[in-house]
């Protein structure tokens, strides 16, 4: 096994020169994805109707082909799942990631080609494996199972050839055949519809196996190992699999769950990663050893364009390609991509780290924030004050999500927090002290709507029972696989449904 795990580990590294091409010229690359993009989908429905035969610059471009929401889109995307070839992409598309949906709907179906597929999603694991490679030559990950928390899969009802699923469920269902012998659990397992009864099934198949590497959301991977420990009687997930040395994570900001791991897993024994690897691509992965910020891949078909989030919707949206993105700028992501999604909001806002290479740190959601009184507080501040209150009173958070409390005869304005401890603080009154003070100190809006609590009072906190989020994420029907609970949002519809609960 020794010398297999050398072979594959050397068949990785072949990939690595084009990652340190992603460093050292991303803007050629960039170029080429461009006119890649637009060459191929010429002849679409989409790329007639919007004459990219006559693209050639990027001035071109954003003249041509407006800015797109989902919905813009959804039209096109049906007459995809409906069988229909060239509408937005050359061809029949097969696959359909489903994630959670728009205000509009309750789920995006969003395609997935086999470009995309293989030339992307991919083609991305390939290089991020490729980089771990170079960081940790000694890796003895091939020497044993890997396992990859995902969803399900299913047959559409629109049309019976096309299918859907979450993207970790398509990714095992195309899974190179010589990677199956190293994957676990079983397909007929990973992909069952019951979150329940799969995470039991999958416990208690993989807990005596040799797994050395772990992929999926945190909160998910969390519940999983817990209850292989439980399984167990043991205290560490280490004494069940000894040679485990790698978490690929993804989805949320991992902060937030750090203690949470440390309890289960030997400080040190394992290498956590970050990756970002959404429906609609697979977009950037972390590099260093040194920090979790994620190097932006301009050579896997998809092109980038960054615009900041208060103007989205506006008619004067001003964009700005890789080449003009400033440091320490939130914006909102726009990609163009060999699955057909032209100039599509993705929903997610990032902030530029680094320009050489482009790095990037995930900031939040154009839709998860809370700005009801003009203070813009991001998921980014939100788990730094999160973080930061855990650390001074000991306190350990499973989950939460916060939303503004409007002024009435009965109230004044706050923001309000349902959280869920796995380990309580030591001391609430400071942990909502140290949580407010961080959020003052991390965001200026924040601090001026606070002052003196003339507009905005201090946070109110309600602690959840154990085991809240996880009955409220399975009435909505979002377990397992990438679903995560929403950190922020700028109403009280997740509030006033998880207060509901425990009346």
């Amino acid at each position: 096994m020794s010398v297999l795990n050398f072979l594959i580990k050397r068949n990785f590294l072949r990939f690595y020169p084009r990652v340190n091409r992603a460093k050292t010229k991303p803007l050629e690359l960039q170029e080429k994805t461009f006119n890649r993009l637009i060459s191929r989908a010429k002849k679409t429905d989409f790329g007639k109707k919007h004459d990219f035969k006559n693209i050639k610059t990027y001035s071109d471009y954003t003249r041509n082909v407006p800015i797109a929401s989902y919905n813009d889109l959804k039209g096109d995307i049906e007459r995809m799942m409906l069988g229909e070839k060239n509408v937005l992409w050359p061809g029949r598309t097969k696959w359909f990631s489903k994630s959670s949906g728009t205000t509009s709907d309750k789920s995006k179906f969003i395609p997935i080609s086999y470009a995309s597929l293989h030339l992307c999603h991919l083609r991305g694991g390939l290089y991020l494996l490729s980089n771990y490679f170079k960081l940790f030559p000694k890796s003895k990950m091939f020497k044993g199972k890997s396992l990859a928390l995902g969803g399900s899969k299913q047959k559409n009802d629109i049309n019976p050839k096309a299918i859907t699923g979450d993207l970790s469920s398509i990714l095992i269902a195309n899974t190179p055949f010589w990677v199956e012998s190293f994957r676990t659990p079983h397909k007929s397992i990973a992909l069952m519809e019951d979150w329940d009864e799969k995470l039991e099934l999958m416990a208690r198949s993989i807990m005596d196996q040799d797994v050395t590497n772990l992929s999926g959301v945190p909160s998910w991977m969390l519940i999983l190992l817990k209850r292989i420990i439980e399984i167990k009687g043991v205290k560490t997930i280490n004494e069940v699999w000894p040679n485990l040395e790698l978490f690929l994570h993804g989805g949320v900001n991992f902060a937030p769950y750090v203690e949470q791991f440390n309890a289960i897993v030997e400080p040190g024994s394992m290498f956590y990663l970050n990756a970002y690897n959404a429906s609609e691509g697979f977009f950037a992965f972390q590099d260093t050893k040194e920090s979790d910020d994620m190097l932006l891949l301009p050579n896997v078909g998809v092109f980038y364009e960054f615009i900041r989030p208060d103007e989205l919707g506006s008619s004067n949206a001003k964009a700005v390609s890789l080449a003009d993105v400033e440091l320490n700028t939130n914006y909102a992501i726009l990609i163009s991509t060999n699955a057909g999604l032209w100039r599509y909001i993705i929903g997610d806002t990032v902030m530029f780290t680094n320009l050489h290479p482009f790095r990037i740190k995930i900031t939040g959601r154009t839709a998860n924030f809370i700005n009801a009184f003009g203070e813009e507080v991001i998921m980014e501040n939100a788990e730094k004050a999160i973080s930061e209150a855990c650390k001074i009173t000991n306190a350990k958070v499973s989950e939460y999500t916060a939303g503004p409390i409007y002024q009435s005869d009965h109230s004044k304005a706050a923001h309000e927090w349902l959280i869920e401890f796995e380990q309580e603080p030591q001391d609430m009154a400071l942990f909502e002290e140290i949580l407010d003070k961080t959020l003052k100190s991390v965001n200026s809006d924040y601090e001026a709507k606070r002052a003196s609590d003339i507009l905005l009072q201090k946070p109110i906190i309600r602690v959840m029972p154990q085991g809240t989020f996880l009955k409220w994420m399975k009435e909505r029907n979002k377990l397992g696989g990438q679903y995560k609970v929403p950190r922020l949002a700028n109403n009280r519809k997740h509030i006033e449904e998880i207060l509901k609960l425990n009346e």
